[in-house]
């Protein structure tokens, strides 16, 4: 099917890749917990995007290109670290806002403080997020590659159809994890201490994330 082989294990693996935790998902959880619907969405496009960028370039080779430069690698590789290390650390900050501020003022009167305005920009940060990520073009290009037929004279048709299948999990999934993070975004909203753990927990998964990525390898 336009080029495609054994599209019923794709898409079985395309499943377990899109459910298995990163970043990505990890930070519009929070954006939904912490903002609500809307916003978490618009979180959930720059991840789209990120994803659709990523699969284009895998499709026309850039992967390989990267692959075969170390030194590029290496620089796309700390360099994403070092946003998600970032990232950790402002929810580190936020996470100790909060906590001085349930102490300071009670846990009443901190629930009914209005939360202070965030600079965040949620699209462009999971779009940097995505992007930022080279572990994760070289992933696509080693598991898209097992399925297109190297004999089909439109290549770009596979791909497109790979990808699609891809982002339709992935915006399915995300979803989910929006709705869920806005049924706690309330409970949030009433207990800064509760706010205040959480966000450190999410804060040391994005600094794990990051080590990881600076210790693995092309």
């Amino acid at each position: 099917m336009l080029g495609v082989n054994d599209l019923a294990t794709y898409v079985l693996g395309a499943l377990v890749i899109i459910l298995l935790p990163g970043p990505n998902s990890l930070y519009v959880l929070s954006v939904a917990a912490r903002k609500g619907v809307r916003t978490s969405y618009t979180a959930a496009a720059g991840v789209f995007v990120g994803d659709f960028t990523l699969i284009s370039l895998t499709s026309l080779g850039a992967a390989s290109l990267l692959e075969a430069n170390p030194a590029v690698f290496a620089v796309v590789k700390f360099g994403g670290a070092a946003y998600l290390l970032w990232i950790g650390v402002g929810m580190l900050r936020a996470a100790r806002r909060l906590w001085r501020e349930h102490r300071a003022a009670g846990p009443e009167a901190a629930a009914a403080a209005p939360a202070p305005e965030s600079t965040e920009r949620p699209f462009r940060r999971a779009l940097v997020i995505s992007l930022l990520n080279p572990k994760a073009i070289l992933f696509l290009l080693s598991f898209f590659t097992q399925f297109v037929d190297p004999s089909y004279g439109r290549p770009a048709l596979s791909f497109a159809l790979l990808g699609g299948i891809l982002q339709t999990f992935s915006l399915l999934y995300l979803s989910m994890l929006i709705f869920a993070g806005t049924t706690l975004a309330a409970a949030f909203r009433r207990r800064r201490r509760l706010s205040a753990g959480l966000t450190s927990g999410v804060a040391v998964l994005f600094a794990g994330f990051a080590a990881k990525l600076a210790v693995s390898s092309a």
